[in-house]
């Protein structure tokens, strides 16, 4: 590896640079002296639903109470079943669990990494309230034939779009077909620091969200439900809203990046890189690739390393690999062998929109002398 210049900066697997606009922003909302949620949030609002073409965004704190929210606004309760993806970022088993409602697997396909329809419509059950697809790495789940299903038993469907921020399916976006919840944690494609936010198109679940966001009160002192704080600051609102004026370019930053990676990468047999569904719209949060099982991958997240470039595992385990969800009374694990199979193998690359075209070549030569 070369020792000095470009070629020697580490290549991150994720890279946080946020310009002018969003300091004016920040700066704007500090010198107002409103800084809880206030005119900001509501900008925020309205932005991020024109993104998802729905009536409706509730701005939320963070991700995970994006999904706890949305749970409890469509009135989920113990006793009730949640199914969804053992192959996730667990904020989406500890959303479910937070009601006092019952988690339930089902497995997934290797092509886009979320839910199978044909696991899913074995796994339901008279319980089963819930049907919680997650868009994951910037792909929406197989959408027509599991809301099919949802619609089929009488389930409401929760979109975890935690990674999916303006990714379509059939030109429908990430959080147009049920209550879609999304996250703008610092890594994300769009982010606040911390944040989230709920869509729908449904008036009466707004409504509740909004009530139950600001400790069950419609005005002040008034409470109509039993709440928490789930406000978000317009100082968060202040950092992700000119991110979305600009996020189209963004994403075709990203989108380009990932086609070069593909192409460079596209004969290496030890490899299956990522592929974007027919009539899918893929936003890149991650680029992940499967290793074959002539590969190690700890030794090659490690060859990647000593080349200065990053790498990340999401995710080395199940859900239900884990003593605390495994034995949990209401955590129901099946068994899931492509998902398993998939979080073995798994390795994400760096595909964020602050890459050049040498930092890909850097990336992809890097890939070639690691993998035997």
């Amino acid at each position: 590896m070369a020792n000095s210049g470009t070629e020697s900066r580490p290549i991150h697997v994720t890279t946080v640079v946020l310009g002018d606009d969003v300091e004016r922003s920040v700066l704007e909302v500090l010198r107002s002296g409103q800084i809880a949620q206030g005119r900001k949030v509501a900008e925020f609002e309205h932005a991020f639903a024109e993104l998802t073409g729905v009536p409706h965004a509730v701005a939320v704190n963070n991700g995970s109470t994006a999904l706890t929210a949305a749970l409890l606004g469509i009135g989920v309760r113990e006793g009730d079943e949640v199914l969804t993806s053992p192959f996730t970022f667990i904020a989406t088993v500890n959303a479910v669990l937070a009601t006092g409602a019952t988690v339930r697997f089902a497995d997934i396909t290797t092509e886009d990494f979320a839910l199978d329809p044909v696991s899913v419509e074995k796994a339901v059950t008279s319980s089963t309230s819930v049907l919680m697809p997650v868009h994951l790495f910037g792909q929406t789940a197989d959408m027509d034939p599991l809301s099919a299903i949802a619609e089929a038993n009488g389930l409401r469907v929760v979109e975890d779009a935690a990674q999916a921020h303006g990714a379509r399916y059939r030109g429908r976006a990430a959080g147009s077909f049920g209550v879609g919840c999304f996250s703008f944690y610092a890594t994300k494609n769009l982010t606040t620091g911390e944040g989230g936010m709920i869509t729908t198109s449904d008036d009466d679940v707004a409504d509740r969200l909004r009530v139950l966001r600001n400790q069950g009160m419609r005005a002040r002192y008034e409470y109509e439900m039993v709440g928490h704080n789930y406000r978000m600051t317009d100082l968060a609102a202040a950092v992700g809203l000119p991110q979305i004026a600009r996020y189209d370019e963004q994403v075709a930053r990203r989108r380009h990046n990932a086609a070069v990676l593909s192409a460079r990468l596209a004969d290496v047999s030890a490899l299956t890189l990522p592929a974007v569904m027919p009539e899918r719209e893929h936003v890149w949060h991650q680029y992940t690739v499967l290793l074959g099982e002539e590969v190690d991958r700890d030794a090659f997240v490690a060859g990647l390393a000593e080349r200065g470039i990053g790498s990340g595992i999401y995710y080395p385990r199940l859900a239900g690999d884990y003593a605390c969800y495994r034995d949990h009374p209401r955590v129901v694990v099946e068994d899931t062998p492509v998902a398993a199979e998939i979080a073995a193998r798994c390795v994400s690359l760096p595909v964020h929109a602050h890459l050049t075209d040498a930092d890909l070549e850097r990336i992809a030569t890097a890939v070639l002398d690691v993998v035997p």
